[in-house]
Formats: C-alpha cells, sequence, structure tokens
C-alpha cells in the first residue's frame, strides 16, 4: 500500500478518486475516458509538485519508508554477495553491513547503512545508525578490498552514526575518523552514491570517495535539520528553516562540488518505481568506475585528496 506524505495530499485524492473510478468500471460503468483523464491529472501534479519541491520536502522525500534501502540495491545490482561480520575488536554491527560480491561480473566490495523497512529490521539494524564497530568493520574490509585490488562501493543512508554511551565509550569519534582516513588511502577505486540520508561523520566516514553521486531527492549534511534548529534558535520546530539555509540538497551540493553527479528519480521519488531507481543507479556506477579504470593507485589517491580539497573552490 502506497504511503503519502503531507504534502501529496492532492496527489493523494486524485488517486483515491482514480480507485474509486476503477472499482465502479469494474462493476460495468463505462468511465475509461474519465479515468484517463484524472489519472494524467494525477501525473501532472505529481510532476509538478515534484519538480518544485523545497529542501525540507526532499528531507521528508529522502526519508520516506518505501525507498530503496541498501539490502534493495544489494539485491538489484549485485550478484554472489558474502556478507562479512564483526570488526575483530568489539562484535559485530548490524546497521552497517558490508561484504563482497560481483557487480557486471567484476569483484567488489560494498559497503553501507541498512535502515530496514519492517519495525523488527529497524530495531535489528538500529534504523541505519551504526556504532563504532560498524566503522571499524568497514576499516576491514576496506583494507581487504585494497589488498586484493576489488573496488569499493558505498551506499550510503543513515540520519548519523549512533550517539548512545557506549558508542561514544568505545571510541565513535576515532572510528569515524579511521574510517574517513582509510577511505582516503586507498589505492583501488571507490565510489559513493547518498541513496537517502547523508548524515554527518556517519555518512563521510563511507564517503570519501573517488566520485560521490547522489539521488536526485536524498540529501547530505553535516547535521539534521531539526537537530540544527535546536542548536542554532533552540527550537526543533524551525528544522525547515534549518534545512533551506543548511543547502542540503543535491542541486546545491553539486554547484558546490560537493558530489559529482545528480541520478534523476522516476517521477514521484524513488519509492514510487524502486526497481526503476536501482536500475539507474547500476548504470552510473559502472560508469563512475569506468572513467576511474585508467588511473593507477597513486592517482587514484591524489585524485581523491584533491577532489576533496576543491570543495566549495568553484564558486570562489
Amino acid at each position: 500500500m502506497r504511503s503519502y506524505l503531507d504534502f501529496e495530499k492532492p496527489v493523494a485524492e486524485l488517486d483515491s478518486k482514480i480507485d474509486e473510478l476503477r472499482t465502479l468500471a469494474a462493476s460495468g460503468s463505462d468511465i475509461g475516458e474519465e479515468i484517463s483523464s484524472i489519472e494524467d491529472k494525477a501525473a501532472q501534479a505529481l510532476k509538478d509538485l515534484y519538480d518544485n519541491l523545497t529542501p525540507w520536502q526532499k528531507t521528508q522525500v529522502a526519508r520516506h519508508p518505501q525507498r530503496p534501502h541498501f539490502s534493495d540495491f544489494i539485491n538489484g545490482l549485485i550478484t554472489e554477495f558474502t556478507p562479512l561480520a564483526g570488526d575483530r575488536k568489539f562484535g559485530e554491527d548490524e546497521a552497517l553491513i558490508g561484504g563482497f560480491g560481483r557487480f557486471r561480473g567484476e569483484s567488489i566490495c560494498v559497503i553501507g547503512q541498512e535502515k530496514g523497512a519492517t519495525t523488527e529490521s529497524r530495531l535489528k539494524h538500529n534504523f541505519g545508525m551504526a556504532r563504532p564497530e560498524g566503522y571499524r568493520k568497514a576499516v576491514r574490509l576496506m583494507e581487504m578490498a585494497d589488498r586484493f585490488d576489488i573496488p569499493v562501493l558505498s551506499l550510503v543512508d543513515s540520519a548519523g552514526a549512533y550517539p548512545g554511551i557506549g558508542a561514544e565509550e568505545r571510541g565513535q569519534a576515532e572510528a569515524i575518523a579511521r574510517s574517513t582516513d582509510t577511505c582516503l588511502s586507498l589505492g583501488i577505486a571507490n565510489v559513493a552514491v547518498i541513496i537517502g540520508e547523508g548524515g554527518s561523520g556517519g555518512a563521510i566516514a563511507i564517503a570519501t570517495a573517488n566520485r560521490v553521486l547522489m539521488l536526485e531527492h536524498a540529501i547530505y549534511s553535516v547535521i539534521s535539520p531539526e537537530a540544527a534548529s535546536s542548536i542554532l534558535w533552540r527550537d526543533s520546530s524551525k528544522a525547515q528553516e534549518a534545512a533551506t539555509n543548511m543547502k542540503i540538497t543535491a542541486q546545491d551540493l553539486l554547484r558546490f562540488g560537493v558530489i559529482d553527479a545528480i541520478l534523476k528519480e522516476p517521477p514521484g521519488g524513488a519509492h514510487r518505481d524502486p526497481p526503476a531507481m536501482v536500475a539507474l543507479t547500476g548504470d552510473a556506477i559502472a560508469e563512475a568506475f569506468n572513467n576511474l579504470r585508467d588511473l593507477d593507485r597513486d592517482a587514484l589517491r591524489k585524485q581523491r585528496r584533491q577532489k576533496f580539497l576543491d570543495i566549495g573552490r568553484k564558486l570562489g
């Protein structure tokens, strides 16, 4: 069953009307032309709405529960995927999943956050918020991939690293910093895709890549709009204002040079056609890796470091 966001109410009303008319048509009523007319009107309304989303509305779309998650991209793009568990220091973290498989016939290492699609799976994966052992597992896998010349793909979808007391006691900040440093040090190509939320250090820890791609209605920021408004104005109700001022959309981030490309989503967002979004993302990932194929290990490190040093300079 499709779930509608608050700002999608006009479209929801049209879709509801279409469902009612289809029920009548099934009973023998000749209203095919009327149904077609309303379907066209609903499709246009959806297009107009998504062509003019505000940053706060994009935030809601990025968090949509039916949006394709890490597991959907793995199932659609990676064959022979073998997840590896544990950081060999403390334990296993279910929020950050990583392993090895094949992408279009080639070996690949894949890491990313899984938010979960049901209440049970969301609790299991801690809503995609990784603990230190998750980032230490990512480091272990990236170093293994580097040793065997296997490219790394990161799929980012997290509100941020888990801020619990236990996580802080086990060195959350150090784990994130070490993961980020490992990304920068890799002698093999790495590509990151922001598929939903790219939140804070929890995102950058695995997204410091040669190429950073971002879905059209995803968000990428140093802090959530709610947390930013609480800090700046001591009022979380100003999250909409914070989202606008923080420049968290793919369109803003491409302009600043933070990301390299925007992946267009199906009409109405990725959650309306997950298989199409997964397929399009696969094509973009393949192109990104192909563009890096001729670079040697030193050139890959240099290109990656320079990319992040150049962020923001496009406007200067």
